[in-house]
């Protein structure tokens, strides 16, 4: 329960901008999980801090500390990371092993907006077209300002594309203004 609720500080904190409080967080799930000598709850905490940083765009070679339980860890946990890391090689049929709103088709129909953004990260890691409105709009409503600023910089790189000089001024007066809060 301690590993629990200190995860989902973590990963609030992390999403609202907080570093020092999520790191804080982020490490005492780990050492409270680690106690266990479980490989695969372990994994599943640095999964949950990898796909916060795939929610805002910050994209590592690999989820942190993974590869070192990699071996001992699930394969639901494996696919996951493969998954998250935008790996061509996972499978149709390790589809299966993601968590349910991974499965969606379209980042639209899925309810949960950390997932969402998870998917949209992820699809973007991928190289494929992600609508960066949804995205920040997502992040917007929620109050989370690190995947907001990674993807208002998104939407104005898109915008700068396409040669869409208000849209990308828009994005920049919305990035302004987070900022100044």
């Amino acid at each position: 329960m301690n590993a629990k609720s200190a995860l989902e500080r973590a990963t609030e904190a992390y999403l609202a901008g907080n570093s020092r409080v999520a790191a804080l967080d982020f490490e005492r799930a780990r050492a409270e999980l680690a106690r266990t000598g479980r490989a695969d709850l372990l994994a599943r905490a640095l999964l949950t801090e990898c796909a916060a940083r795939v929610a805002s765009l910050e994209f590592d070679d690999e989820c942190a500390g993974l590869a070192s339980l990699a071996p001992d860890a699930g394969p639901a946990e494996r696919v996951y990371a493969a998954y998250l890391a935008g790996r061509a090689d996972v499978q149709q049929q390790d589809l299966a092993l993601l968590p349910e709103a991974q499965r969606q088709a379209q980042p639209a129909a899925i309810a949960d907006p950390l997932a969402r953004l998870v998917s949209m990260g992820v699809r973007l890691r991928r190289g494929e077209t992600v609508d960066a409105t949804l995205a920040v709009d997502t992040a917007s409503a929620q109050g989370w300002r690190r995947p907001l600023l990674a993807w208002l910089h998104q939407q104005l790189r898109q915008a700068e594309a396409a040669g869409d000089a208000a849209a990308a001024q828009r994005a920049r007066r919305r990035m302004a203004l987070v900022l100044g809060s």
